[in-house]
């Protein structure tokens, strides 16, 4: 199964820029388009969060226009600290489930090889995010229900400090209470995250925790304290998380830019390896 996550669009209104510079709409598209033509052609696309900058409907609008013309493949949605569960339930309602719970955007997909469940860690009004005491029994029970099934749980806030000191204090707080649900489900092999806007990896009970890079513009890498933190424009990317039964999760990073080549490899003679490697 090929899992291909995309996270931290921050879509604007037709023509309107992120922060006055950053071409989020032109960033997402040509994501779109870059997922659209890999081979092999993922399973399902997957979107972590921050899908908009303001969560306002014409944002909306414009990334489910922009998702229709370019995605041929199911496309399942969970909310960031940027987006509006009204309006995302209301403008993206033809997306798959995102109505599925009364109170928040999570929901589980089981038609796949691996059971992807969606976790909704969004606190409206703030940018950190938290899981309340009914989410965490949502989400005991919803992997007990499954425990031989390998799983990937989906979240828009990591539940671990990756050592960006303002980036981690806007992170999942009580991260120890989702750890003490995830350490009792064993086949739960791989949680995915955005927020961050870099590729990160760390764990969480016995489960590797990777985080996505965005899609737009990356955060600067500090460990400073005093630093309260900017943006630039290394690579955009998805990640691809390509799973089988022997190996389980194996996943890469795709970056969406135009760069040159494909060149290919010419074994000098000189070249003291077999001549059928690079």
């Amino acid at each position: 199964m090929l899992i291909c996550q995309m996270t931290d669009l921050h879509v604007r209104p037709r023509g309107v820029a992120c922060n006055r510079v950053s071409e989020t709409n032109m960033l997402t598209e040509r994501a779109c388009r870059v997922v659209a033509t890999f081979k092999p052609r993922p399973d399902v696309l997957l979107i972590t969060g921050d899908l908009t900058e303001c969560g306002m409907p014409a944002e909306y609008d414009n990334l489910a226009d922009i998702l229709k013309r370019t995605i041929p493949i199911p496309i399942y949605v969970i909310p960031g600290n940027h987006d509006r569960r009204d309006n995302l339930r209301g403008r993206l309602a033809h997306l798959p489930l995102v109505a599925a719970d009364p109170d928040y955007v999570q929901y589980v997909i089981e038609e796949y090889p691996v059971r992807l469940v969606m976790l909704d860690t969004v606190v409206p009004g703030e940018a950190h995010g938290a899981l309340s005491d009914a989410q965490l029994e949502w989400l005991d029970r919803t992997l007990g229900a499954q425990p031989s099934k390998p799983t990937l749980v989906a979240m828009h806030h990591p539940p671990f400090a990756t050592g960006i000191p303002h980036m981690d204090g806007i992170a999942l707080l009580q991260p120890e209470r989702f750890r003490a649900v995830i350490a009792r489900h064993l086949q739960v092999e791989r949680i995915i995250c955005g927020h961050h806007h870099r590729p990160i990896v760390g764990r969480c009970a016995h489960a590797i925790v990777s985080i996505s890079p965005s899609v737009a513009h990356q955060v600067e890498l500090s460990f400073d304290p005093a630093d309260s933190g900017a943006f630039n424009f290394e690579p955009p990317a998805v990640q691809m998380h390509a799973w089988d039964a022997a190996s389980g999760f194996v996943s890469h990073t795709v970056y969406t830019g135009d760069y040159q080549g494909p060149f290919p490899f010419l074994t000098e003679p000189d070249y003291p390896g077999t001549h059928s490697q690079p």
